[in-house]
């Protein structure tokens, strides 16, 4: 019969349903061809062969001590016994494999602790622990910067603070933090700490690092088997962890590329204890928590910072203000409302002024406790036998004698070139090439001094072009406590100046007096982006955004509109009750110069407002002065305004941006209160940030041509310098308004007269 056939005939009896399909596939499986041809059954045969099979299991059951009694069930039965038994046998199967598998996650009974004594001293020293569990990361003698750093992350670890310490490259500062965040929490005194690095790459080689000396580390093991033996049973594979029991119960290890969840272990200090890790930027700082098993969140109470900053970032401004601001707000709000965190961060300086260089200032962050230190604090007197050294080495470098020469000429002369000498760690210098650690040092400082200094000392030189150039910490400081929008009575002319860009229309409003004495009295970008502090690239609402569907053009036309109508229209007062207004706005034309010429001749302030354009006047090129003079144009002080060109052209203010860029920076250097000064508003040094960043942005070379000297600026790289636009052409504007300092005259062209003050050239 067709096996189809077969169930039909078997099921149609009174008992009802007493087979299955799956189970003849089965029978026809295990009766081959006792039963069938494969094709179909026979009926006989395979009722004969479903006996003998039942009465086998039977037997076995009777041998093996089963409750079944002899004697073969009712023929009736045949069918559904068989299907409870292998039902049963299924069950078994499963429990069997549940067991075995149980069995096979189960990690049994946690080692003894091998030195109890060890462990218990180690756990209020912080120097023993490194020596004692890590004899091959420190296998050199410490310096007395290291036993420093050693005890303020000790002290961090028991006591909290914050600590930030400055250390050459190569100290083994990466090596503290990582041994310092395990000691933290295989003692259990906090429970979740954090590790950050400069970037998300560097926090994920911290948790790599701490993860394998947590699984290989041979001391560690023997004294806390609690956290290194379910770790080590893991053997490498992650996925192992959601399965894993210490006797019976699950050890909740996690285990990722950002977070180590040690296990969960009976009578363990270090239950359940958290190290996560991440970068300093890139939102891995805010909302850094854990949510335990029972429901409780826990945060870091713990962060060490490791090299806080890469080469890139150390150069750019805005990383650095980024990153300093994200270590006084994020980082040390990481610990939740109403709590303190402890904190330490081994770091190195790297430029002037970047970020490891201003939160070391304990003047302008007292709160970490900076220390610098260095790879020589002392050089040698005998700089002749040096300088000799030096060129026996350059001299062996080139012949590739890798510098033994000078090593020879050194081990010879050593008591005579180490006079005078200082080095911090005594035992750093490479035995194969060299003798001793100062010669390390001047090896490296000859290498490259530039980088030696920063790298190693902690001290970067500064390359200056100028030495009386205002610091930015110093232009933020020219206060005259005066509140914004304010004017001194003394104060005649109002001058203003928009620098077009393609985000932004930024401005700068100074008050004159007639003498040149200067009170910046608003300035901002428009849009608003209603914050004191933000750069050019981090702007988000802009002239295309707040005028959504209109082009460049239009949005700069529209938002120049907008701006002279808020600024123009209305009186500035004096502190006396005049009012004032604005009466010269010039507006930068190097950028979308139509656009702005269109502006400016249509504009209903056109009797105010005009287009003008810096030009990089050089030693070697003609000053604006000594230019011919065209009809209608009018000269003033290295400024000339053309005259119209068409009916419907306007005048165009061209300028010596060179010269007067020279003249905004002496009115900088002019103290509080001398003629000539610029000054800021306000009170807070902070407000000025952003604009004591943009005037400190170009830096100077003096140069010489055709007789004559001549200062040319030069923009630093990645910073923004358009609010220093603005305020040399806010100078610009009150030397065409009149103002002057004492003396001053301007030239005329021989056959246009004498020569007159700028006074008598527009305004009294």
């Amino acid at each position: 019969m067709r096996p189809s056939a077969l169930l039909r005939l078997v099921n149609s009896t009174p008992l009802g349903e007493v087979l299955k399909h799956r189970q003849l596939y089965e029978h026809q499986n295990a009766g081959g061809m006792r039963i069938g041809d494969g094709k179909r059954i026979d009926l006989v045969r395979y009722a004969a062969w479903l006996f003998l099979r039942v009465e086998g299991e039977m037997a076995k059951r009777k041998q093996s001590g089963s409750a079944e009694t002899a004697g073969p069930p009712p023929a009736a039965h045949y069918a559904p016994r068989a299907t409870a038994d292998y039902e049963a046998r299924k069950a078994a199967a499963g429990k069997r494999n549940l067991a075995m598998s149980a069995e096979g996650r189960d990690i049994g009974g946690i080692p003894q602790v091998v030195n109890a004594k060890r462990r218990q001293e180690a756990a209020e020293n912080f120097h023993f622990f490194c020596e004692q569990y890590f004899p091959e990361r420190f296998n050199l003698a410490w310096s007395a910067d290291h036993l420093r750093v050693i005890k303020q992350i000790e002290m961090a670890v028991l006591r909290g603070g914050l600590f930030a310490v400055a250390m050459p490259r190569g100290s083994g500062k990466t090596s503290l933090v990582e041994v310092g965040v395990l000691w933290a929490v295989l003692y259990g005194r906090h429970g979740m700490a954090a590790g950050l690095g400069a970037t998300k790459a560097r926090g994920r080689e911290l948790l790599e690092s701490i993860t394998v000396e947590i699984e290989c580390n041979e001391s560690l093991m023997d004294d806390f088997p609690e956290v290194c033996y379910p770790v080590r049973c893991l053997e490498g594979i992650s996925n192992r962890c959601a399965g894993q029991t210490c006797q019976g119960q699950r050890t909740r290890i996690t285990w990722t590329k950002d977070i180590l969840v040690l296990p969960t272990v009976e009578n363990s200090v270090a239950s359940g204890a958290i190290i996560k890790v991440g970068g300093l930027t890139g939102g891995d700082v805010r909302g850094m928590k854990h949510t335990r098993p029972d429901g409780r969140v826990v945060r870091p109470s713990l962060v060490l910072i490791d090299d806080p900053q890469t080469d890139k970032t150390a150069r750019s401004l805005t990383q650095n203000h980024t990153r300093e601001s994200l270590l006084s707000g994020a980082v040390l709000g990481m610990a939740g409302p109403g709590k303190k965190i402890a904190a330490v961060m081994p770091c190195t300086v790297i430029q002037p002024g970047d970020m490891a260089d201003s939160v070391l200032d304990r003047q302008k962050h007292p709160d970490w406790n900076g220390v610098r230190t260095k790879l020589i604090y002392e050089f040698p007197d005998n700089e002749k036998l040096w300088e000799e050294y030096a060129a026996i080495r350059a001299d062996g470098l080139r012949k590739g004698d890798e510098g033994r020469a000078a090593t020879e000429f050194y081990r010879k002369h050593r008591a005579a070139m180490d006079v005078g000498a200082v080095v911090a760690w005594a035992q750093r210098y490479d035995p194969r090439h060299e003798v001793s650690a100062i010669q390390n040092a001047m090896n490296l400082k000859l290498r490259d001094e530039a980088a030696f200094f920063a790298e190693y000392q902690n001290e970067p030189l500064i390359e200056k072009a100028e030495d009386d150039l205002l610091t930015t910490e110093q232009i933020a400081a020219k206060l005259n406590r005066r509140d914004a929008e304010k004017i001194p009575t003394s104060c005649t002319k109002l001058a203003m100046f928009v620098d077009v860009q393609k985000k932004l229309l930024y401005y700068v409003v100074v008050a004159f007096e007639p003498n040149f004495t200067a009170y910046v009295v608003d300035y901002g970008t428009w849009p608003d982006q209603r914050q004191s502090y933000f750069t050019y690239r981090q702007a988000r609402k802009t002239l295309l955004t707040a005028h959504r569907g209109k082009g460049e053009e239009a949005a700069i036309y529209a938002s120049l509109e907008e701006l002279t109508l808020e600024k123009l229209a209305r009186p500035w007062m004096r502190d006396d009750g005049a009012p004032l207004k604005i009466s010269a706005c010039m507006i930068d034309a190097g950028y979308q110069k139509d656009t702005v010429e269109l502006f400016c001749r249509q504009s209903r302030h056109a009797a105010t407002v005009i287009p003008s354009k810096g030009l990089p006047i050089t030693a070697s090129s003609m000053p604006l002065d000594e230019r011919k003079r065209k009809k209608g144009e009018e000269v003033g002080d290295n400024w000339r305004l053309t005259g119209r060109q068409g009916e419907h052209s306007v005048r165009l203010m061209l300028f010596d941006a060179n010269r007067w860029k020279s003249f905004l920076q002496a009115r900088l250097a002019v103290p509080l209160g001398g003629r000539g000064c610029l000054s800021l508003f306000g009170k807070s040094e902070t407000r000025h940030r952003m604009l004591a960043e943009h005037l400190t942005a170009e830096f100077r070379v003096r140069t010489e041509g055709r007789g004559r000297q001549c200062d040319e600026w030069k923009a630093l790289p990645g910073h923004d310098n358009h609010l220093l636009d603005c305020c040399v052409g806010c100078m610009v504007a009150a030397s065409y308004l009149g103002c002057q300092l004492l003396g001053d005259v301007v030239p005329r062209k021989k056959g246009h007269g004498k020569l007159r003050p700028l006074s008598a050239m527009k305004g009294s």
